[in-house]
């Protein structure tokens, strides 16, 4: 893949914009072009990359010169940190997103990275996340428009189906379909060739998410990271989440901690997903819901837990 990103074709009017090698913060973005009509979905991760995004696009698809709709489908920085740049659009997103995205501002990103040297090998991990990235001079945009539920969207002629899903990932993943193509933009609710990770959860939900897109008409997704997909990769995903469950219930009941659990689940069929880490993430995740009290993780200790399992690999 050429760098810093490549624009491909998936349908009709359906582009897809992918990033690296999809790790942390290196997110893929959507262009949907009917006539003069168009829609993007995701912004990335700072205004530089997203303003190549956009210029890449704008050079193969004349009319992706102005974005008339603006759907981010959850609140992570790397999926709405660049929607200053699309001014004059309209901005949809479900209501949880824009309730979660004030959480963690560009600013806050920004002062992390600035102290992370000074924070040991937590700070060092962190680094590897997100020292690539420049979080200066970033407005955080919200969204003017919200949802709970489902929304019909139309694109000229042509209907997207808004699906809420969250909180799974985070609190409010939306799924974007176009029936009429087989054309899913997935947003982080599939991580192709990765390991999710689902800082809100239950994970209880992530699995009926995947049971909702296994029921609809799709050939092809475009995932948040990584690269392009068809329905066998969520099938995986859920026999992944379906095994953690089975896995999480065994160390649980024997009093392992989830940095244990994880440890000794490293090297099971999973083992050539990237970003392994996040698997203590999806098992304290797990242990919550177990305990009878879910809560969303706290995004510190998360870090250092993978921190910690990074560093045992």
């Amino acid at each position: 893949m050429s760098e810093p990103g490549e624009l491909r074709e998936v349908g009709d009017g359906l582009y897809a914009y992918l990033q690296r090698d999809g790790g942390w913060g290196w997110s893929n973005a959507g262009l949907v072009v009917e006539g003069d009509s168009t829609l993007l979905v995701d912004t990335l991760f700072d205004l530089h990359l997203t303003e190549r995004m956009l210029t890449a696009m704008r050079r193969a698809v004349p009319a992706a010169a102005r974005i008339d709709t603006l759907v981010n489908t959850h609140a992570n920085g790397d999926h709405c940190y660049g929607n200053q740049l699309l001014k004059g659009a309209r901005i949809v997103a479900s209501e949880r997103t824009v309730a979660e995205m004030t959480e963690l501002p560009p600013s806050a990103m920004a002062a992390l990275v600035a102290q992370a040297p000074a924070m040991g090998e937590l700070g060092a991990f962190f680094l590897e996340c997100f020292g690539a990235f420049d979080f200066q001079g970033i407005e955080l945009v919200l969204p003017d428009e919200t949802f709970t539920g489902e929304l019909e969207i139309l694109v000229g002629p042509r209907s997207l189906r808004l699906f809420e899903v969250g909180p799974a990932h985070t609190r409010g993943d939306t799924l974007v379909h176009v029936p009429a193509d087989g054309v899913l933009f997935s947003g982080d609710i599939l991580f192709s060739g990765a390991h999710p990770i689902a800082w809100a959860g239950p994970v209880s939900n992530w699995i009926a998410a995947c049971e909702r897109i296994l029921a609809l008409d799709v050939d092809v997704i475009v995932p948040g990271h990584g690269p392009i997909a068809g329905p066998e990769a969520i099938v995986e995903l859920k026999a992944y989440l379906e095994y953690l469950y089975e896995q999480a219930r065994i160390d649980h009941g024997d009093g392992r901690t989830p940095l244990q659990a994880a440890q000794r689940l490293l090297g099971d069929r999973w083992a050539a997903w990237g970003n392994p880490e996040r698997l203590v993430v999806n098992i304290a995740n797990i242990y919550s819901e177990l305990d009878g009290e879910h809560q969303p993780v706290n995004p510190l200790a998360a870090f250092e837990q993978m921190a910690a399992l990074s560093r045992a690999r």
